[in-house]
């Protein structure tokens, strides 16, 4: 177990929790690949990668491996939401890369053989996956191949079987990083701009003009002259059928009791908080009481003004100034009260040095050391000669750790904080034995030790009754279908929510962990049916009605009719308008008689360039192939359609080809984002994760 703790100890000592390592640009998004395919798999599948189907229990194994590795890396099992979904992407990213980027990147002739590996785990050509890790790094940060080769003899050692799985992660990593890395080289030397290219965009770029323009808006007010026919909205659909593609959907209604303490239960609460609020002034075991009587533990944290304001301002306000113990004070449905506790001059830094000692004579030498250092030895030559951890040195000297705060601390290392500089003495930890040497602190302010009394009120059993009396009231009035849901709403008043939702969604307004609507709405076979009541966090009840199911893969030309309908007017509009001003302005020579026509206000924009970006795009179009010296237009922009006369076009050597390709490479970065959306859309990837998490 030593080295596990090694390995946890060397990240950094202050653990970053690293589920996944950035695969160049190509780290996939769960989100684009759901937004880019939409085909269904297996209903017992979490997906399907080129063709293969990912079922839950192979899905789920390699998310119980992802979890492994992360107590390996953290000596925790703790998962809150957020680091659980981190975990479940890296386990579906194992998947694409092993079923479909690999297998692509071979098709486009990448191998990364055998001995191509093992040169990837040498000093001379150490890939990044092993060369920043802090795990094989030497004592000045830099790798060392003495730190990888004695990880490798301690895998074959650990019969847990851990390390092995921690091993195995990292050379699959390796190996799949390598692929990325050559086809992204593939890629952006694909892309390289020839010199014909790259002269016409200098010119192109270079070139100012002064453009004098006009503009006659599009109208605002319907126009009854401009009419769409279905059959033109038919055609549309038709010739752009893969604009309307769509992710299996539901449309749903639904209404939510919350469950608010009433003022019965308010006044309990305040009732409670009195009863115990003379004790808490007084009590002498403080950390009993509050395990008794508070929401909140009691906690050893040093305060400075202003940081008790995170819990209640008022607290902050009473206690530094000069309160020992405040008045009670209500926030909402919470009441508070604080106790000054104890009262210090603490620093907020300090500078921490170590020397961990894992051994089972770890307390002897520990105690040992401390009385070489204090009779003058080097504390970075023991760290050198006897300390496990080998990686920290965060001032370039080894064994230092770094600045530490109450917020920023290893756990067991609390006391660092109240340690005199200088003097090295001994901490035991869930590390080992370390010989502690602080050298540094900021100048000490007053801190104090406050405990906090917190109850919040919770609404009552009889509460909860009364709103699922509620709940229920409009359950039965609703029946299971959405024409009792309909009258139950008429009849109720309660107000009825619409959302169109996908197997993903799980927050419905405001209300989050709200999956459970979502699978009722999901397992529905047909629209119009009404839900029986569903909990939601003991918090809310919901009562939900089926209005729509959308299961095609192209949404049907009656759901978009109204959209391409507003598409085609809009194009026809514009159109009109060009064959308009372009009969008022015919005959005209000067770009001022042509604005008379229409009354309208000429700008002008001197020195515009052709590169500019803040301009109608339709300026810069015309301006750059109008002739100078006449009335140009009109082209059509997107308020309105322009007229222009431009004058003065110069060539100017401010845009290099440099800037040019530089700008060719950006556009190359941007292209390469979409390789994994492509690849993944030939490839007919399908995430259906969120059907079952």
């Amino acid at each position: 177990m030593a080295i596990l703790e090694k390995i946890r100890v060397k990240f950094g000592v202050f653990i970053s929790v690293i589920i996944a390592l950035a695969l160049l640009s190509f780290i996939i998004d769960p989100n684009t690949l759901d937004s880019a395919m939409n085909a269904m798999s297996s209903k017992y599948d979490v997906g399907s990668i080129a063709g293969k189907g990912v079922s839950y229990t192979e899905y789920q194994q390699e998310v119980d491996r992802v979890t492994t590795i992360n107590e390996i890396l953290t000596g925790t099992s703790a998962q809150n939401e957020e680091l659980q979904l981190q975990i479940r992407n890296t386990a579906w990213q194992e998947f694409v890369d092993r079923l479909m980027f690999v297998p692509s990147a071979k098709d486009a002739g990448i191998k990364v053989g055998e001995s191509e590996l093992v040169s990837l785990m040498t000093e001379e050509n150490v890939s990044p996956v092993l060369a920043q890790n802090s795990v094989f790094m030497d004592e000045t940060g830099a790798f060392s191949q003495d730190a990888l080769n004695s990880f490798i003899q301690q895998v074959k050692l650990d019969e847990t079987g851990r390390l092995a799985t921690y091993w195995n992660y990292l050379q699959n990593t390796v190996h799949n990083q390598q692929y990325y890395l050559k086809y992204g080289a593939l890629f952006a030397a694909s892309n390289m701009p020839n010199a014909l290219q790259l002269k016409e965009d200098v010119a192109f770029n270079n070139t100012t003009a002064d453009v004098d323009y006009f503009m006659v808006y599009y109208p605002v007010a319907q126009d009854t002259t401009v009419t769409v026919s279905s059959k033109e909205i038919e055609s549309y659909y038709k010739n752009h059928k893969e604009f309307f593609k769509q992710t299996p959907n539901r449309d749903v209604e639904y209404v939510v009791f919350e469950i608010t303490p009433s003022a019965e239960d308010i006044e309990k609460t305040s009732a409670d908080m009195d009863k115990a609020y003379a004790e808490f002034a007084t009590t002498d075991n403080m950390k009993s009481f509050l395990l008794k009587n508070s929401d909140q533990a009691y906690s050893e944290y040093w305060y400075k003004e202003g940081e008790l304001r995170l819990v209640n301002s008022s607290l902050d306000e009473q206690i530094f100034g000069g309160e020992k113990v405040s008045s009670i004070v209500r926030s909402g449905n919470t009441f508070y009260a604080a106790r000054e506790m104890d009262s210090k001059k603490l620093a907020d830094s300090v500078f921490v040095k170590h020397i961990l000692l894992q051994d089972a004579n770890a307390a002897h030498t520990a105690d040992s050391l401390v009385t070489v250092l204090n009779k003058g030895g080097n504390f970075s030559n023991l760290v050198a000669a006897y300390s496990t951890d080998q990686s920290s040195a965060a001032d370039g000297e080894l064994g230092s750790i770094g600045w530490m705060t109450q917020t920023y601390m290893i756990p067991g290392f609390e006391s660092v904080i109240e340690a005199p500089v200088g003097k090295p003495f001994v901490l035991n930890t869930q590390f080992g034995s370390h010989v502690v040497l602080v050298t540094e602190k900021t100048a000490p302010v007053l801190k104090k030790q406050i405990a906090i009394l917190e109850k919040e009120t919770i609404a009552s059993k009889e509460t909860i009754n009364d709103y699922y009396s509620q709940a229920n009231t409009f359950s039965i009035l609703a029946g299971d279908t959405y024409e009792g849901y309909v009258k139950a709403v008429d009849s109720t008043k309660v107000y009825s929510h619409r959302l169109s939702i996908t197997e993903a969604t799980d927050t419905y307004g405001s209300i989050s962990n709200a999956k459970e609507i979502t699978r009722w709405a999901f397992d529905a076979k047909k629209a119009g049916k009404a839900s029986n009541i569903i909990t939601v966090d003991n918090k809310y009840f919901f009562v939900a009605a089926l209005t729509g199911i959308h299961e095609d893969e192209y949404a049907p030309v009656s759901d978009v009719a109204e959209s391409i309908r507003q598409r085609i007017y809009s194009e026809k509009v514009q159109a009109k308008t060009l064959a308009e001003v372009t009969a008022k302005i015919e005959g005209k020579s000067t770009i001022e008689a042509a604005a008379e026509v229409f009354s309208a206000p000429i700008d002008n924009n001197e020195a515009l360039s052709f590169a500019a970006t803040t301009v109608d795009p339709a300026i810069i179009g015309a301006a750059s192939v109008a002739p100078e010296g006449s009335v140009y237009g009109p082209v059509a922009g997107s308020l309105g359609v322009y007229v222009l006369n431009v004058s003065n076009k110069q060539v100017g050597t401010f845009y290099t080809e440099e800037d040019a390709k530089n700008l060719a490479t950006q556009k190359a970065q941007y292209l390469s984002q979409l390789v994994i959306p492509v690849m993944s859309q030939e490839n007919e990837v399908v995430d259906n994760r969120a059907r079952f998490y």
